[in-house]
């Protein structure tokens, strides 16, 4: 049954149509559960948002109350012959419905900043995207072309790999005041912390990658008496090229994973800033939104760099399949 299926077969590609129905349902599947909570109030709405006070002295209407506290006051309030008060099931106040989130998202972009001088949500989210963006290339131009000497060579493997293997263990953000003393307190310590949380990574991944070249490729060429540099910039390098830039794309979602705590370093910038205001305000579905829009903004990068890479390494397919 499951071979006739093909869902289950290992290691062969799905038909289109397959794949098409799980990709949809890997987001459809959260989305529901988000909307059965946000929606269906026997599931789970711990609070009751009051319509009407009653008699109830400190009840507000819309205000949220839980429900073991809501029964508790109109039973008290039905033994002195009082008014009640009502109300409507509620999820909490940082569990917003879709709905709300999506019109906030919207609001995100229309709303100008509360105080003067505040970055709109379009500037903080730009921001982020370029410290995001030269954190990245920085430790790209260091980290591929020693990952693929490491990769390759002896030498710089037992030279570098050790203390590169050493270091990735260290969490990036306790260089934060060091790389504050160091770079000051605007986007310098930000960029140092994408950097540092993405380039140790980064060496010990491509050489990885550069290790599982077919030894073949290299002893094909030795054999035609290729020299060392010919055998790097002709076969090693081209023939790896495909499964770097897949190792690129995985890393450049590793450095998203860093934003948030780089960006309380110094002074707090982008679009953790702006989450952070939120919270304070308690505009939890703007909080929402801007999580949200991090995650379109990564999974659109990423489907551009698949597409892309599909039409640079068209005869490997597979290696950069999305």
């Amino acid at each position: 049954m499951l071979k006739k299926s093909g869902l289950f077969t290992i290691r062969k590609p799905m038909a289109k149509k397959q794949k098409r129905v799980l990709v949809m349902l890997s987001f459809a599947i959260p989305i529901l559960l988000w909307c059965a909570i946000s929606y269906l109030t026997f599931l789970w709405h711990p609070m009751i948002k009051i319509t009407t006070p009653g008699d109830v002295g400190y009840f507000k209407k819309e205000m949220l109350v839980k429900k073991k506290v809501f029964y508790a006051e109109n039973e008290k309030i039905k033994t002195k012959g009082l008014r009640l008060a009502t109300g409507e099931p509620s999820n909490p106040v940082y569990l917003p419905a879709p709905h709300k989130v999506i019109v906030s998202l919207y609001k995100s972009f229309k709303t100008p900043p509360r105080r003067k001088g505040e970055p709109w949500f379009h500037e903080s989210l730009w921001h982020s995207i370029t410290i995001i963006f030269w954190g990245f290339i920085l430790s790209s131009i260091i980290g591929i072309p020693l990952g693929i000497l490491c990769g390759t060579f002896g030498f710089f493997k037992n030279l570098i790999e050790p203390f590169v293997d050493y270091f990735r263990y260290l969490p990036a953000p306790v260089f934060g005041a060091l790389a504050v003393a160091i770079l000051g307190i605007n986007d310098g310590p930000k960029i140092a912390i994408i950097f540092i949380g993405t380039f140790f990574q980064q060496v010990l991944v491509i050489a990885n990658t550069t290790r599982n070249l077919d030894v073949s490729l290299i002893e094909a060429g030795q054999t035609l008496g290729a020299s060392k540099l010919v055998l790097l910039r002709t076969v090693i390098i081209p023939g790896i090229l495909p499964n770097i830039y897949k190792d690129m794309r995985i890393l450049l979602g590793w450095a998203w994973t860093y934003l948030v705590v780089a960006e309380i370093v110094g002074t707090s910038t982008g679009i953790t800033w702006f989450i952070n205001q939120q919270a304070k305000y308690r505009n939890f579905e703007h909080v929402f939104a801007a999580i949200l829009i991090i995650g379109i903004i990564g999974l659109l990068s990423d489907q551009i760099l698949a597409f892309l890479g599909k039409k640079m390494f068209y005869w490997q397919q597979n290696n950069i399949e999305n």
